[in-house]
């Protein structure tokens, strides 16, 4: 078989995988190297440092810095994908003829450029991203950034018609790839799940002595899932409720200050928590966002015992059938209850391995990624 290159933009320095998109990029560079594909990494960097950990995974790594300029912020185009506006790398991507996938909107801007035409150009959905702007406004409490807020979901609505130049679109949920479809109808859309990196079901047969949330708690919406649970669901019953995450601000740490069964661990490093994940009895995950496909949610269903969400976490996923569901505080209530006096046994890891197997595994999917890169269908 001849060499294989891809070209891959990436909206950021994918290593350390440690948050939502980025764990799909860096897992789908692993899962490729796996099959002898030769990348060309191409991320723009603004908040994280060079890793030599992309080098053993990629033929080449280049580097651009983000525009995070006022001129950014006042360009008719959206400010994630103007500020990743790069001359290097639209001459980088001239340079070869290999197919190129763009990781997100952020990273379309040449998309339609001339110099790319007649080229394989895929697009990598994570969320339909006017939709997650707006919801992310919802849940922000400061006005100025709450009004930065819709108006860039409204330039991203407007700039999504970008997407009519791609050779194809990779939507992360079956929900994403119906608006896709529906927007699109000439175009080929294909549901790819995000890439994850788990291979096989470690959850811990038994229980656990607490409840667990977890989450970046510098993002104002998971913010707002939390304050949720520790006011409306775990105030009034004796179960005990850990809460892990990124930068937790001090308005978090003060409310779980009066709260006796509510602890909170600031910024764990990722041993610590997959240990919270593994040792929980349940897994608590809300959000008010029914966008993309939640990896939290996954990585959890690999590792984790009792899984308990609202409705909007599984949006589009099929994983319904591995969760509790509940949709307000009172039903949240009533579960938690009811799995603190259940036994996490061998039957529900297997239905785990069985539906995770079929519709979640990276060695399947990157199969399917292959077919659409290089494939002549």
């Amino acid at each position: 078989m001849p060499d294989r290159h891809l070209n891959i933009v990436s909206f950021a320095i994918p290593y350390p995988p440690n948050y939502g998109g980025v764990i799909d990029v860096y897992h789908k560079l692993v899962a490729l190297k796996k099959m002898g594909v030769r990348i060309h990494l191409h991320c723009f960097e603004y908040d994280r440092k060079p890793a030599v950990e992309l080098e053993n995974l990629c033929e080449s790594v280049h580097y651009y810095p983000r525009h995070t300029g006022p001129g950014s912020v006042l360009s008719v185009k959206p400010y994630i994908v103007e500020s990743r506006k790069s001359n290097e790398l639209l001459n980088n991507l001239s340079a070869n003829d290999y197919p190129i996938i763009f990781e997100g909107l952020h990273t379309c801007y040449y998309l339609p450029h001339p110099a790319l035409s007649g080229r394989r150009l895929i697009y990598r959905e994570s969320n339909i991203e006017h939709d997650y702007y707006r919801h992310l406004a919802r849940a922000e409490n400061n006005p100025f950034i709450k009004i930065y807020m819709l108006q860039e979901a409204m330039k991203l609505s407007a700039y999504q018609r970008v997407l009519k130049h791609a050779s194809a679109m990779l939507a992360v949920s079956q929900q994403d790839a119906s608006y896709l479809h529906s927007c699109f109808p000439s175009g080929r859309v294909v549901y790819l799940p995000s890439f994850h990196g788990n291979s096989k079901v470690l959850s811990l047969p038994g229980g656990g002595t607490y409840a667990l949330y977890h989450g970046n708690l510098a993002v104002a919406e998971n913010l707002k899932a939390v304050e949720f649970l520790i006011r409306e669901v775990f105030n009034d019953i004796d179960i005990p409720f850990k809460i892990a995450g990124l930068n937790p601000p001090a308005s978090l740490k003060k409310l779980v200050d009066k709260c006796g069964n509510i602890a909170l661990i600031g910024s764990p490093d990722e041993g610590r928590m997959v240990e919270l994940v593994r040792e929980a009895h349940v897994n608590v995950m809300v959000t008010f966002q029914p966008t993309g496909l939640k990896l939290k949610l996954l990585n959890t269903l690999y590792n984790g015992r009792f899984v308990l969400v609202n409705p909007n976490m599984l949006a589009g996923t099929g994983l319904d059938p591995l969760c509790e569901i509940a949709s307000d505080a009172l039903s949240l209530k009533a579960s938690l209850l009811h799995l603190f006096n259940e036994t996490f046994d061998a039957a529900r890891i297997k239905q785990r391995e069985t539906l995770l197997g079929a519709n979640y595994s990276d060695g399947t999917n990157v199969e399917k990624l292959l077919e659409v890169v290089f494939g002549d269908s």
